[in-house]
């Protein structure tokens, strides 16, 4: 696949969602791997991405958007992005960019942000973006623990239902994300939602779609499987009895009879 005279390849990924180490190889320019991801909460390895990468002289770009909130920000790459709403900040967001890295302008005109984006700076956000990482910062060890629990909790209800669980071992804390070979997920949704309790079946970013997850194609699931995911997770302000509601709620809702069509 050719973007702007770039040959561009996307690596393939585990059955867990890990991604393939080995698709870095003599000649890449760029690497860009997502810190954590955001659909079934797999943990990638930045770290041996970032090592491989620079051994054969490529950048590497960490999109971190769906990790600061639970687990720290890699050390080593070349450029790492995240948005302030998955910290709870809002609008906004940030690029860290390394030393040496050369960045051209998004927006020309004015030398606002270091020559790098013209026109007035964003204040507000830029304040609640660095609050909400201080935040994190300060408490991300102690909420990651509680999410944690909570979530296997979560875990275990769908399991006792027959679902068949999605992502790494090592994942983001808060995650719970399954898939019933037997169900559709917007049907199981649709269930969940009447009766109190918000999940998805992919991704916020292909919230509405009924197409089967492209995350879980990739990890090897056949389409049956794909359409059948259900996201459960957890945030900062999510008490055990709510956890404890929520799985009540998955046993009244997923024990019914359902079809597959």
């Amino acid at each position: 696949m050719q973007v702007l005279g770039r040959e561009v390849s996307i690596a393939g990924v585990a059955h867990d969602a890990t991604v393939d180490v080995d698709a870095i190889t003599p000649g890449t320019g760029l690497v860009s791997v997502g810190l954590a991801n955001n659909e079934v909460g797999t943990i990638q390895p930045v770290a041996e991405v970032i090592e491989r990468a620079h051994d054969v002289g490529a950048l590497v770009h960490v999109d971190a958007c769906a990790g600061p909130r639970w687990i720290p920000l890699p050390a080593g790459a070349d450029l790492v992005s995240f948005s302030g709403h998955k910290l709870g900040a809002g609008r906004g967001g940030m690029l860290l960019v390394g030393e040496g890295v050369r960045v051209d302008p998004l927006l020309y005109g004015g030398p606002q942000e270091w020559g790098r984006r013209a026109g007035f700076e964003d204040v507000a956000a830029a304040t609640a973006v660095a609050t909400a990482l201080h935040v994190t910062r300060r408490e991300r060890k102690a909420r990651a623990t509680v999410a944690a629990r909570q979530s296997e909790v979560l875990r275990e209800a769908l399991v006792e239902q027959g679902a068949t669980l999605t992502g790494a071992t090592k994942r983001l804390p808060n995650f719970a994300s399954a898939t019933f070979a037997g169900r559709k997920g917007e049907d199981m949704l649709l269930a969940l939602d009447l009766a109190g309790l918000a999940a998805s079946s992919g991704s916020a970013c292909a919230s509405g779609s009924l197409d089967p997850s492209h995350v879980l194609l990739a990890m090897g699931m056949d389409m049956r499987q794909a359409l059948g995911s259900l996201r459960l997770t957890t945030g900062y302000a999510t008490t055990d009895e709510e956890v404890t509601r929520a799985v009540a709620i998955l046993r009244a809702v997923l024990s019914r009879a359902w079809t597959h069509a």
